[in-house]
């Protein structure tokens, strides 16, 4: 995997062979980032990262000027390979070894982009799970994006909060915001 964008530009990471994980494919990050650099300046905003496993996607962000950044992940190896890498390349993002659905049932963070790319083979009603969680407890911001990375056969535009989704061969970013206040509401 590589670093895309920001002060690690073109920086390659090579991860344990041993983690569970499927990274991000770097044409799916690159798309990602494009369409959230029109939406905000990443030294301003908050992320939390679910499901983080290699932190691609945290180191990304961190890279680009974030600096409030929250990576979980249940995998104490990923974990570890992200705290090592943060270090190394002197970034601050957090990293926490918690079941992801536990850890949101009980944080207090709130954050202006959500990202969640849990495994592919999760139920419809899994994926449907973290939004509602999400959405629920208050985690995401006004302005905010939850996007959840997923599978083309997984489709989501039913679920509460689902705003638009965008596709990259096999992989599907689907996006969920909060609607948007009107004056007459306010």
């Amino acid at each position: 995997m590589r670093i895309i964008s920001g002060k690690h530009k073109g920086r390659r990471l090579t991860a344990p062979k041993k983690l569970p994980v499927r990274p991000t494919t770097d044409l799916a990050k690159e798309s990602l980032f494009n369409i959230l650099n029109n939406h905000y300046y990443f030294h301003e905003i908050s992320v939390l990262d679910l499901f983080s496993g290699t932190g691609n996607i945290s180191y990304e962000f961190a890279s680009r000027g974030t600096e409030k950044i929250t990576a979980v992940d249940k995998d104490y190896n990923c974990v570890s390979y992200i705290k090592k890498t943060t270090t190394a390349l002197e970034l601050d993002i957090t990293a926490i070894k918690s079941d992801v659905y536990k850890f949101l049932e009980r944080t207090h963070i709130q954050s202006d982009i959500i990202f969640a790319d849990p495994p592919y083979a999760f139920t419809q009603e899994q994926f449907e799970r973290i939004a509602s969680i999400v959405f629920e407890r208050g985690l995401l911001l006004e302005d905010g994006f939850l996007i959840l990375e997923h599978a083309k056969e997984t489709k989501l535009e039913h679920a509460p909060y689902f705003s638009f989704s965008k596709n990259y061969g096999s992989s599907v970013f689907s996006f969920f915001q909060l609607p948007e206040v009107s004056s007459e509401e306010e």
